[in-house]
Parts: C-alpha cells; sequence; structure tokens
C-alpha cells in the first residue's frame, strides 16, 4: 500500500467484464485527492474522486480545461484525442457561446423530431439480425452501427463514406504507443473532411446537424467556420464513442441479471430510470479523461493543489460516491433518481446527452419489445472485452432468442 503522499503510478487497464477498476477503488477510499502518474504525459496530476469535490473542479473557473493546450499533459492516449479547438478544452466565456449555440441543435424538442430517424434505423438493423438468425453478435447488428449511423446520418453524410470515417475515429481511440503516428494521421483525415463539408453547408444548408448548428444565432452570434467543423468532429467522435459501448454494456447487464430483463419488459414505462441507474452504475471507460489545471492555488477537501498543477476528476468514482449513492455498488432500478456523472458534469457536460438518451432508449426499448426470449448464447464469462482502447465495452455479444 503507497502512502498517502506518494505519487500512485496508474496504468488504468483494468478492462474484466464490467467490475469496477481495483486502482480506483482503492484511489477512492482515500479522504483526500491523490497524485497520479498516467502512461503518457511529461507530469503527474491529482486525482479527485467524490461527487461533490468533482462537481467543485468541473465548476470552478479556478480550473481550466484550455490552460493544458501547448502542454504534453498526464492523459491515457500516445495522441491527445481532443482538438486544441474543441469545445472540450474551452472555458468560460467562449465555451458557454459555443455550447449555447450548438446546443440549439440538441434540445429536447430537437431530439424528438429526431427520434423516428433513430426508430427507423434501429428498426433496419434488428430485422437484420431476425433474418440473419441466432445465434447473432448484438455488437455486429445494432451497438456498433447504430450510434454511428444515427451520427453520421443526422450530420448529413453520404452513406459511402461512413465505413472510411468510423476507421479514422477508431484509430483515434486505440491506446498503444505504437498507434501514434495512425492515430494523428486519422485526426488530420478527419479535421480536414469536416472543415470542407461544413463549407458544402454553409452554400448549401440541408436537413442536418451541421446546418442547424451553422443557423444558430443568438442576436448577432454564430459558430464560425473551425467551430462548426470542430464540433462535427466531436459529435462523429463521440457517436463511436459512449453510445456505441453502452448499448453493449446494458444489455449485457440485462442478459446476465434477468431480474433487470423482467422488470424493463413488465414495466417499460420505467425504462428511462433504469437505464440511468445503469449508466451511473456501468464504469463506460478506463482511468479519466481529459485533465485540467489549476490556475491558482486552491485548497480542495484538505489538500492544497499549487497553480500549475493538473487535476483529472473521475466520473466513474464520482457515480460510486457512497455520500450521494446508498449502497453505491449496487444496481438499484428503485432507487431515487438523482444525476449522475456518465455525460460528465458542468461547463463539459455533453451537449449532446438528449440525442445519446434517446438512441438508447429506442435500442434498448426496441430490443426488448421485439426478442422476447433474448438470452446470451455463450456463458457470460466466455464473453470477450476490448483491452486495447480507453473504453469497456465487450467486443462481441453473441445473443439467441
Amino acid at each position: 500500500m503507497t502512502g498517502e503522499n506518494e505519487t500512485v503510478s496508474c496504468p488504468f487497464d483494468f478492462s474484466e467484464a464490467l467490475e469496477f477498476d481495483p486502482a480506483l477503488a482503492d484511489l477512492m477510499r482515500r479522504e483526500s485527492p491523490a497524485r497520479i502518474r498516467l502512461r503518457y504525459g511529461d507530469a503527474d496530476a491529482w486525482l479527485v474522486t467524490g461527487f461533490d469535490a468533482v462537481k467543485q473542479v468541473t465548476t470552478d473557473h479556478r480550473f481550466s480545461r484550455a490552460g493544458i493546450i501547448g502542454h504534453d499533459y498526464p492523459r491515457m492516449t500516445p495522441e491527445p484525442i481532443v482538438s486544441p479547438e474543441s469545445i472540450n478544452v474551452m472555458d468560460p466565456p467562449h465555451s458557454s457561446r459555443v455550447r449555447h449555440l450548438a446546443s440549439q441543435a440538441f434540445t429536447q424538442q430537437q431530439v424528438e423530431r429526431m427520434r423516428h430517424r433513430i426508430v427507423r434505423l434501429a428498426d433496419q438493423l434488428l430485422d437484420e439480425m431476425e433474418q440473419a438468425g441466432p445465434p447473432a453478435d448484438l455488437v455486429q447488428h445494432l451497438s456498433d452501427p447504430l450510434p454511428q449511423q444515427t451520427v453520421l446520418d443526422l450530420l448529413g453524410i453520404e452513406r459511402q463514406e461512413w465505413p472510411r470515417l468510423q476507421e479514422s475515429v477508431r484509430q483515434l481511440l486505440v491506446v498503444g504507443a505504437d498507434n501514434k503516428e495512425a492515430s494523428a494521421s486519422a485526426k488530420a483525415d478527419l479535421t480536414t473532411y469536416f472543415a470542407k463539408l461544413v463549407e458544402q453547408r454553409r452554400s448549401s444548408p440541408g436537413a442536418d446537424l451541421i446546418s442547424a448548428m451553422a443557423a444558430a444565432r443568438d442576436g448577432e452570434e454564430q459558430l464560425d467556420d473551425r467551430e462548426l467543423a470542430v464540433m462535427a468532429l466531436t459529435l462523429a467522435l463521440s457517436g463511436q464513442d459512449t453510445a456505441t459501448c453502452e448499448i453493449s454494456d446494458i444489455v449485457y447487464l440485462l442478459l446476465t441479471r434477468p431480474e433487470l430483463m423482467e422488470r424493463l419488459r413488465s414495466r417499460p414505462g420505467t425504462l428511462t430510470d433504469v437505464l440511468h441507474e445503469l449508466l451511473r452504475h456501468i464504469p463506460f471507460r478506463k482511468g479519466v479523461g481529459i485533465p485540467r489545471v489549476a490556475l491558482e492555488d486552491v485548497e480542495l477537501d484538505g489538500v492544497l493543489i499549487p497553480a500549475g498543477d493538473f487535476v483529472h476528476v473521475s466520473y466513474l468514482t464520482a457515480n460510486r460516491d457512497p455520500r450521494r449513492y446508498s449502497d453505491p455498488h449496487a444496481i438499484d432500478p428503485d432507487r431515487p433518481v438523482r444525476p449522475h456523472m456518465t455525460f460528465g458534469w458542468g461547463g463539459h457536460r455533453c451537449i449532446a446527452m438528449p440525442l445519446a438518451m434517446a438512441e438508447l432508449e429506442v435500442a434498448v426499448g426496441r430490443l426488448v419489445e421485439r426478442f422476447p426470449g433474448l438470452r446470451l448464447a455463450v456463458p457470460p464469462q466466455e464473453v470477450r472485452w476490448d483491452t486495447e482502447t480507453i473504453r469497456r465495452f465487450p467486443l462481441e455479444l453473441p445473443v439467441a432468442w
């Protein structure tokens, strides 16, 4: 056991099904932020784990995302995933302006107008799975294609371009050091592609998200071409990231915990609440995301964080904080609904959360409704899990019905 003030080396490479990372659990038990060393980057960082402390870091302007630009900041991947111009590394008030404009494309009302397209895509995919017959790989038939197709469809990208973009996005998420060159090339390719696409939509708008964001106004304010291109890239990335993993992870839990599946079948009206409890519970990624830098000395949970130090937060541990959630490691579909941090918090909470929730509701809802006898086609211990990226998800999910 390391001392409280020692730096803890954190590969954060745990990937056993949906078990909670023991290294994170150990760090979570500490009373105050710990010093950690990640695989990449030339500095250590502080790790903040409790719900209230994470909330403070994500809403306190003394902690800056923009401050990491130009530094070899501590991270999980060899090539930084985020672009310097991305909303993910902006601070208020600039980020507030961009978020306000972009989020006009993701209001609940806008997403409800998109829902029929998501249902159509999901039903087409489930039709193909049904025709192929059991056993079928749910990852191949639903989890992978639905979020990717949804976001690329909503961005108005031609279907023949989808495979190329999907491969570039995949390259960007791999953690191996030997992937650095391919990762940098993928990022450049995607950035150029979306810059050209934005130019086209400015001159010839359509019924797509890029056109909707281009049309967004706040008085005289609107998004410029560079902001639009980076936002489109960010959406394409998230389309192959969180929602893809979460569909597989949620279905895996439903198939290995029959009482949860029975709950959804008998009380379909509770779908959204059950999904939020599963999202809170699932360790959807490994380790941590993008850090912040302290702009001045800040005291946090009894520790003085000096100006210039990097600070990482863990949404995974915040979601399991016993001071916020009773019996936090249990899945309780009747737990009173309290906001969780799976979609982030504060100024960097995912603006596309309404869209992601619509995808999950459609994917899981249609699957449960259409395949009443759905079951795993292999023993749970034979399911293979991703070990190469920062995400936690089954590579294949063989199902029968």
